[in-house]
């Protein structure tokens, strides 16, 4: 069940789609940079993208900071939302529970394929805009990279730094996951899925940066999102990285806990 899931979405033109466009933002903004050489002032959003018309190799950071925000919880819901509600409304979920197939079966097979679009979705960004900064811009193969800190990293050290980034975004990405699938199991509609998972994500920004909302603002699921940031200071901070941890486990196992509580015992009639 697993595999067939797995080869549904590689087949599927949306995920390809998804992918293009995501690796496709970083990619123009990067001709501009190249074309142009005007880059963003110093400590100017998005993070890191100051600092690549000096080091191409630091594009991948930049690329995070340009895709997290909007496009890549967008892409994610998009996917997850369809995963069953999609299914639903094509009339195969009636089908396939015929089928001597467990619906919890069912759901951890339909989990998997959504986690590998998240790990694809972030490998695929940061590999493309690895090859494209070193192509447009200077690689300076050998040499230390300056941390937001102003502290020197080997090219060694940006590795492992950009390994743990996007390991942390791809969690986060997870929680995105999880409100879109627990979504999907509720109506028959993907698209209505997706878009209470983008409203939700909305509100969560919204009120982060609202000092009223100061109160529930640490258990919103957007507010550590940017703590990929502190793997490029030194020494790294911790202490938000773990916080964004602990909050997406929480959300996750909560959400999918819910999504098959109602999924295990829905009237499936279409």
């Amino acid at each position: 069940m697993i595999t067939v899931e797995l080869i549904k979405l590689c087949r599927r033109p949306r995920t390809w789609a998804s992918l293009f466009l995501l690796c496709a933002l970083p990619a123009t903004i990067a001709i501009f940079l190249a074309v142009t050489k005007v880059g963003p002032a110093p400590g100017e959003e998005p993070a890191f993208l100051a600092a690549v018309l000096a080091n191409g190799s630091l594009f991948p950071a930049a690329a995070l900071a340009i895709v997290l925000p909007i496009f890549l919880p967008v892409a994610v819901a998009v996917i997850a939302g369809d995963s069953v509600a999609g299914e639903a409304s094509s009339g195969m979920l009636r089908y396939l529970l015929i089928r001597p197939v467990g619906r919890t079966r069912l759901l951890v097979a339909k989990l998997v394929a959504v986690v590998a679009f998240v790990l694809l979705a972030v490998v695929s960004v940061a590999v493309t805009s690895y090859v494209i900064g070193i192509s447009l811009f200077e690689a300076q193969p050998g040499t230390t990279v300056t941390t937001v800190s102003g502290v020197s990293l080997t090219p060694t050290e940006l590795l492992v730094r950009t390994a743990g980034a996007l390991v942390y975004v791809a969690i986060s990405m997870l929680g995105v996951a999880a409100i879109a699938l627990f979504l999907s199991t509720l109506t028959d509609s993907s698209l209505g899925a997706a878009l209470g998972a983008l409203a939700a994500l909305v509100t969560s920004t919204a009120l982060v940066t609202l000092d009223a909302a100061a109160a529930v603002r640490p258990y919103l699921p957007t507010r550590y999102w940017l703590a990929w940031i502190d793997f490029f200071r030194d020494p790294i901070l911790w202490r938000d990285i773990e916080r964004g941890l602990a909050l997406q486990a929480v959300y996750v196992a909560v959400l999918l806990a819910a999504a098959w509580a109602n999924f295990t015992t829905k009237d499936v009639t279409s």
